[in-house]
Protein backbone atom coordinates (compact mmCIF):
# COMPACT_ATOMS: atom_id res chain seq x y z
CA UNK A 1 0.00 0.00 0.00
CA UNK A 2 1.34 3.07 -1.03
CA UNK A 3 0.58 6.38 0.60
CA UNK A 4 1.24 10.24 -0.27
CA UNK A 5 3.10 12.36 1.58
CA UNK A 6 1.24 15.53 2.90
CA UNK A 7 2.56 18.35 1.60
CA UNK A 8 4.34 20.70 3.81
CA UNK A 9 2.73 23.95 4.29
CA UNK A 10 4.89 27.24 3.26
CA UNK A 11 4.86 30.43 5.47
CA UNK A 12 6.95 33.30 3.73
CA UNK A 13 8.02 36.09 6.35
CA UNK A 14 8.99 39.75 4.65
CA UNK A 15 10.49 41.71 6.53
CA UNK A 16 13.75 44.34 5.28
CA UNK A 17 15.38 43.78 8.07
CA UNK A 18 16.94 40.20 7.92
CA UNK A 19 17.36 40.04 11.64
CA UNK A 20 13.76 40.39 12.53
CA UNK A 21 12.76 37.08 9.47
CA UNK A 22 16.19 34.85 10.66
CA UNK A 23 13.90 35.32 14.41
CA UNK A 24 10.19 34.45 12.94
CA UNK A 25 12.07 31.46 11.35
CA UNK A 26 13.77 30.21 14.15
CA UNK A 27 10.61 30.53 16.23
CA UNK A 28 8.81 28.02 14.26
CA UNK A 29 11.66 25.94 12.85
CA UNK A 30 10.40 23.17 14.96
CA UNK A 31 7.27 23.24 13.22
CA UNK A 32 6.94 20.67 10.37
CA UNK A 33 6.68 24.17 7.70
CA UNK A 34 8.69 25.19 4.81
CA UNK A 35 9.81 28.93 6.09
CA UNK A 36 10.46 31.39 3.72
CA UNK A 37 12.04 34.45 3.67
CA UNK A 38 12.28 37.88 1.67
CA UNK A 39 13.26 41.06 2.70
CA UNK A 40 11.54 42.94 0.20
CA UNK A 41 8.11 43.22 -1.04
CA UNK A 42 9.30 42.83 -4.91
CA UNK A 43 11.28 40.05 -3.35
CA UNK A 44 8.62 38.38 -2.15
CA UNK A 45 6.32 38.42 -5.32
CA UNK A 46 9.37 37.04 -7.38
CA UNK A 47 8.49 33.79 -4.33
CA UNK A 48 4.95 33.91 -4.49
CA UNK A 49 5.21 33.66 -8.24
CA UNK A 50 7.44 30.53 -8.38
CA UNK A 51 5.40 28.61 -5.91
CA UNK A 52 2.54 27.93 -4.16
CA UNK A 53 2.68 29.71 -0.25
CA UNK A 54 0.12 29.00 2.15
CA UNK A 55 0.38 32.03 4.73
CA UNK A 56 2.41 35.64 4.37
CA UNK A 57 3.38 37.19 7.06
CA UNK A 58 4.43 40.64 6.53
CA UNK A 59 6.00 43.73 7.91
CA UNK A 60 4.22 46.80 7.27
CA UNK A 61 6.92 49.66 7.05
CA UNK A 62 9.18 48.98 4.22
CA UNK A 63 10.91 50.78 1.50
CA UNK A 64 9.58 50.69 -1.82
CA UNK A 65 5.91 49.34 -1.04
CA UNK A 66 4.26 49.47 2.39
CA UNK A 67 3.33 45.99 4.01
CA UNK A 68 -0.56 46.80 3.30
CA UNK A 69 0.26 47.61 -0.08
CA UNK A 70 1.85 44.60 -0.72
CA UNK A 71 -0.66 42.49 1.03
CA UNK A 72 -3.23 44.35 -0.94
CA UNK A 73 -1.51 42.61 -4.20
CA UNK A 74 -0.94 39.30 -2.33
CA UNK A 75 -4.43 39.46 -2.04
CA UNK A 76 -6.01 40.14 -5.61
CA UNK A 77 -3.64 37.51 -7.11
CA UNK A 78 -3.25 35.12 -4.48
CA UNK A 79 -6.37 35.37 -2.63
CA UNK A 80 -5.87 31.65 -1.24
CA UNK A 81 -2.94 33.01 0.51
CA UNK A 82 -3.54 33.57 3.59
CA UNK A 83 -1.88 37.46 5.12
CA UNK A 84 -0.67 38.23 8.54
CA UNK A 85 0.86 41.82 9.40
CA UNK A 86 3.65 42.87 11.52
CA UNK A 87 3.89 46.83 12.44
CA UNK A 88 6.16 48.66 14.87
CA UNK A 89 4.21 51.53 15.05
CA UNK A 90 0.21 50.80 16.24
CA UNK A 91 -1.70 53.14 13.94
CA UNK A 92 -5.13 52.79 13.64
CA UNK A 93 -4.17 53.99 10.08
CA UNK A 94 -2.02 51.11 9.49
CA UNK A 95 -4.28 48.95 10.44
CA UNK A 96 -7.29 50.04 8.61
CA UNK A 97 -5.09 49.91 5.64
CA UNK A 98 -4.19 46.58 6.08
CA UNK A 99 -7.46 45.17 6.56
CA UNK A 100 -8.59 47.52 3.70
CA UNK A 101 -6.31 46.67 1.41
CA UNK A 102 -4.74 43.19 2.19
CA UNK A 103 -7.65 41.73 4.27
CA UNK A 104 -5.25 40.22 6.76
CA UNK A 105 -6.01 37.41 9.05
CA UNK A 106 -4.26 38.87 11.65
CA UNK A 107 -2.21 42.33 13.07
CA UNK A 108 0.12 41.98 15.22
CA UNK A 109 2.57 44.44 17.08
CA UNK A 110 6.26 44.45 17.29
CA UNK A 111 8.16 42.47 18.97
CA UNK A 112 5.35 40.13 18.77
CA UNK A 113 5.01 37.07 21.11
CA UNK A 114 6.58 33.79 19.37
CA UNK A 115 3.93 31.47 21.07
CA UNK A 116 1.10 34.02 19.25
CA UNK A 117 2.28 34.02 16.36
CA UNK A 118 2.84 30.27 16.34
CA UNK A 119 -1.01 29.78 17.31
CA UNK A 120 -1.78 32.51 15.06
CA UNK A 121 0.06 30.84 12.35
CA UNK A 122 -1.73 27.29 13.05
CA UNK A 123 -5.26 28.58 13.24
CA UNK A 124 -4.68 30.37 9.75
CA UNK A 125 -3.14 27.22 8.19
CA UNK A 126 -6.79 25.15 9.90
CA UNK A 127 -8.69 27.85 8.86
CA UNK A 128 -6.88 27.75 4.61
CA UNK A 129 -7.63 23.72 5.06
CA UNK A 130 -11.40 24.50 5.84
CA UNK A 131 -11.97 26.99 3.29
CA UNK A 132 -10.44 24.11 1.24
CA UNK A 133 -12.44 21.59 2.28
CA UNK A 134 -15.77 23.60 1.74
CA UNK A 135 -14.48 24.89 -2.09
CA UNK A 136 -14.27 21.08 -2.79
CA UNK A 137 -17.64 20.30 -1.28
CA UNK A 138 -19.32 22.62 -2.89
CA UNK A 139 -18.03 21.92 -6.60
CA UNK A 140 -19.47 18.23 -5.40
CA UNK A 141 -22.59 19.67 -4.35
CA UNK A 142 -22.86 21.62 -7.61
CA UNK A 143 -21.71 18.55 -9.82
CA UNK A 144 -24.68 16.23 -8.06
CA UNK A 145 -27.35 19.18 -8.87
CA UNK A 146 -26.48 19.64 -12.09
CA UNK A 147 -27.27 15.56 -12.57
CA UNK A 148 -29.98 15.71 -10.78
CA UNK A 149 -31.43 18.56 -12.84
CA UNK A 150 -30.87 16.81 -16.00
CA UNK A 151 -32.66 13.43 -14.18
CA UNK A 152 -34.91 15.42 -13.27
CA UNK A 153 -35.52 16.69 -17.21
CA UNK A 154 -35.47 13.57 -18.50
CA UNK A 155 -37.55 12.15 -16.65
CA UNK A 156 -40.05 14.66 -14.55
CA UNK A 157 -40.89 13.69 -10.97
CA UNK A 158 -38.12 11.69 -10.76
CA UNK A 159 -36.47 12.52 -7.81
CA UNK A 160 -39.74 12.47 -5.51
CA UNK A 161 -38.41 9.26 -4.86
CA UNK A 162 -40.35 6.03 -4.00
CA UNK A 163 -39.24 3.42 -1.50
CA UNK A 164 -39.48 -0.29 -0.51
CA UNK A 165 -39.66 -1.33 2.96
CA UNK A 166 -35.77 -2.20 2.65
CA UNK A 167 -35.16 1.71 1.79
CA UNK A 168 -34.61 0.38 -1.98
CA UNK A 169 -35.44 2.62 -4.32
CA UNK A 170 -38.39 1.94 -6.76
CA UNK A 171 -38.30 2.78 -10.38
CA UNK A 172 -41.80 3.40 -11.76
CA UNK A 173 -41.61 3.29 -15.36
CA UNK A 174 -39.18 1.14 -17.89
CA UNK A 175 -36.65 3.10 -19.47
CA UNK A 176 -35.89 1.59 -22.31
CA UNK A 177 -33.18 3.79 -23.89
CA UNK A 178 -31.50 3.74 -20.84
CA UNK A 179 -31.64 7.09 -19.90
CA UNK A 180 -31.99 7.48 -16.63
CA UNK A 181 -30.17 4.44 -16.01
CA UNK A 182 -26.85 6.20 -17.33
CA UNK A 183 -28.37 9.31 -15.52
CA UNK A 184 -28.55 6.84 -12.02
CA UNK A 185 -24.67 5.84 -13.13
CA UNK A 186 -23.40 9.48 -13.42
CA UNK A 187 -25.25 10.37 -9.41
CA UNK A 188 -23.81 7.41 -8.22
CA UNK A 189 -20.33 8.97 -10.22
CA UNK A 190 -20.98 12.32 -8.83
CA UNK A 191 -21.36 10.84 -5.09
CA UNK A 192 -18.31 9.50 -5.28
CA UNK A 193 -15.92 12.23 -6.45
Amino acid sequence: MTTEATPRASILFVDDEPNVTDALRRALRAKPLDLLSATSAEEALRILNGRAVDVVVSDEQMPGMAGSAFLGLVRRRYPRTIRIILSGHASLEAAVRAINEGEVYRFFLKPCNPTDLKVTIRQALAHKALEEKRRRLLRKYQRQATVISRLEKVSPGITRLETDVDGAIIVGETDADGTIQDLLADIETAMRV
